[in-house]
């Protein structure tokens, strides 16, 4: 790169290169530094164009009397000398409530509560993140991750409801668990039928309608695989019937009140529902004067069918309105911590998110990983990445109200990939340019979870395995995030395995995840016979994994004292690892041996479709809960109270 496209991604935060597992050095292209840039919104397509962006930037920068953000803590006044003497300006609380500012050369602000605050000094605003300086560590506890999607078995039929996950919950909480997690439940695509990955949402703001329970009456359609496509069709004939009856009815005044505390980002996202039924899901594909929210076409199509745009805002009442009785159940049952949801790393680039809220991403680019030896050619996720530099401009707010809407409901929250807090992977969409990593305000990100968490009361678990940047876990530390530590990866060395007093306290513990095989898969080496079965791994490849394979679990039964597919030693390790947290798979619980996701298959695995062999109103008195709880309890992880 030429000295003004180096100073140019240097300031955007393009990283100038990165090593690879091989240890080789990977430099950043003049081609991927010009795309990312113009993911960014930054021109660099010519280096003329380049220097006139840098120039303006440094203009900008020059200028300013203060950083974009201050991270400040509440209650506790501050000074802070500016780079040059203003004639004042104003403070404005989150409230709306409005300071002026004195003139000088040192700007002294007052304590200030909770929240994000702005300044606003001779055109320049700066945020500030009025945060605690950490989290605190949870108390000690136990909970159950299960799929939501999973909660009928073959005899019932359909797929799991936010009933079954009341039924589910209720009956864990009087077992003793502390909490329930949940792959991400977040909005999908109701008119793909085939698009039900959690991971690829189509707006992480608003829920997930396909677990609406219906009332008095439950979809069939056994089987020992979920058929996606006839059972959300009918659903969907359900939820119609539903809704006229609704409006025959009356309505409901909750209804009213809820839709207009959501305001126009609900008005924007049913709008969007309702385009893509007739349409198609993805916005990329419509005509292009429907391709903006704001676009006169847009006001005159929602106008037109203002019924079909209600009946989607009444389908997200109806989902938040069953999410929440279920944190209440959850709450009234004793439970710590209640539900423990997920929070997916990305939005799809072309789903409800980046067309009603698209000021806030990266265009053109996905998130992705470089190569390394399980994807040679790298991996693109088809997730749409925040832009750094525009979250700063909107004062971090979609970030912090992306965390504000799953903590309505969750006690537990856990953050996907959180080494995106530290540097994202981004790969150009078509590819004809590789990868690069870029910058993220790590410190201000933070902040906005220690925001977000103070107000609701709750723990975050940062998800921080794989390729983890020097420095990231001990800032996630010092923040109170939690880390995540999975026992099948704790290995100083092959088979050797980290001890249960060596775990790290501030960390949610688990035996697997759902992208890994189960405990029976794990142990007879399910996952690497899969991957040999579909064409993953060749002859040699498969043979070396089983081999490897027995060789961690002989050092996993040493240490442990497993034997077999009994879950119970393996569960009595993690109930006796120093973690605070520690997380219980209902899969390893029940012996099923097949995992619920293979990462980097689509059709050649039955991802996310599996059926639980017991049905939820069981599960709370189900012999093989009631043996782990047990264990829980003798590991000295039980609360008070429970059963």
């Amino acid at each position: 790169m030429n000295d003004v496209l180096v100073a140019l991604a240097d300031l955007a935060g393009i990283h100038f290169d990165y090593w690879d597992q091989n240890g080789t050095q990977v430099p950043t292209s003049d081609g991927t530094a010009r795309r990312l840039l113009a993911a960014m919104g930054l021109s660099a397509e010519t280096d003329d164009a380049a220097r006139e962006t840098l120039d303006r930037l440094l203009a900008e920068a020059a200028r300013r009397a203060l950083p974009r953000w201050l991270i400040l803590e509440p209650g506790h006044p501050s000074h802070h000398p500016l780079a040059r003497p203003t004639d004042g300006g104003k403070l404005v609380l989150e409230d709306g409530t409005e300071m002026p500012l004195a003139a000088g050369a040192v700007l002294d602000l007052p304590a200030l509560p909770l929240g994000i605050h702005r300044l606003e000094l001779e055109g320049d605003a700066t945020t500030l993140l009025v945060a605690p300086p950490s989290l605190p560590l949870p108390e000690p506890g136990w909970g159950v991750t299960l799929p939501l999607y999973g909660l009928r078995t073959e005899a019932e039929g359909g797929f799991g409801d936010y009933a079954d996950l009341a039924r589910a919950t209720e009956g864990l909480a009087r077992a003793g668990a502390d909490f329930v997690g949940l792959n991400p439940v977040h909005a999908g695509f109701p008119s793909d039928p085939n698009a039900f990955s959690p991971y690829s949402p189509s707006h992480r703001r608003r829920f997930n309608t396909m677990h609406i329970a219906l009332e008095g009456a439950r979809l069939n359609g056994g089987g020992a695989l979920i058929d996606y496509p006839d059972t959300r069709l009918r659903l969907r004939v359900r939820l119609e019937d539903e809704f006229t009856a609704f409006e025959a009815a009356g309505g409901d005044p909750a209804f009213e009140a809820w839709r207009a505390a959501e305001g126009a980002s609900l008005e924007r996202f049913a709008t969007y529902q309702a385009l893509a039924d007739r349409h198609g899901p993805y916005w990329l594909d419509w005509p292009e004067p429907l391709q903006h929210h704001g676009a006169p076409a847009v006001t005159e199509f929602r106008a037109e069918n203002a019924r079909a745009v209600l009946f989607h805002t009444w389908l997200q009442w109806r989902s938040e309105t069953q999410l929440g009785h279920v944190a209440q159940i959850a709450r009234e049952a004793g439970m710590r911590y209640g539900l423990y949801l997920d929070l997916a790393v990305g939005t799809h680039p072309h789903g409800a998110e980046t067309w009603s809220e698209g000021a806030g991403f990266a265009t053109g680019v996905s998130l992705g990983a470089p190569p390394d030896a399980f994807s040679p050619d790298g991996q693109v996720w088809a997730l749409a990445p925040f832009n750094p530099h525009a979250l700063a401009r909107m004062h971090f707010r979609p970030f912090a109200e992306t965390l504000r809407r799953q903590l309505r409901y969750a006690g537990l929250l856990r953050i996907d990939h959180v080494l995106g807090f530290e540097r994202a992977f981004w790969v150009p969409d078509d590819r004809a340019e590789p990868g690069a990593y870029v910058a993220m305000p790590r410190d201000a990100l933070l902040a906005v979870v220690r925001i977000e968490a103070t107000r609701a009361g709750a723990t975050v678990v940062g998800e921080d395995l794989g390729n983890i940047p020097d420095g990231l876990q001990a800032e996630l530390a010092a923040s109170g995030v939690l880390g995540c530590r999975v026992a099948m990866f704790e290995q100083y060395h092959h088979g050797n395995f980290r001890r249960p007093e060596e775990y790290t306290e501030a960390a949610l513990a688990s035996f697997g995840t759902h992208d890994l095989p189960t405990w029976v898969g794990w142990r007879r080496g399910r996952d690497v016979e899969v991957r040999h079965e579909i064409g993953i791994l060749s002859d040699e490849d498969f043979h070396n994994g089983l081999d490897w394979r027995a060789g961690e679990v002989r050092g996993f039964d040493a240490l442990s004292g497993a034997e077999g597919d009994d879950p119970d030693p393996m569960h009595r390790f993690i109930g006796g690892v120093r973690s605070r947290l520690v997380a219980l798979q209902l899969e390893d619980i029940l012996g099923l041996t097949e995992q619920a996701n293979l990462p980097g298959t689509v059709d050649t695995h039955p991802n996310w479709r599996r059926r639980l062999t017991v049905p939820a109103e069981e599960l709370g008195g189900h012999p093989a809960v009631r043996r782990a709880a047990e264990i829980m309890s003798d590991t000295g992880r039980n609360r008070v109270g429970s059963e």
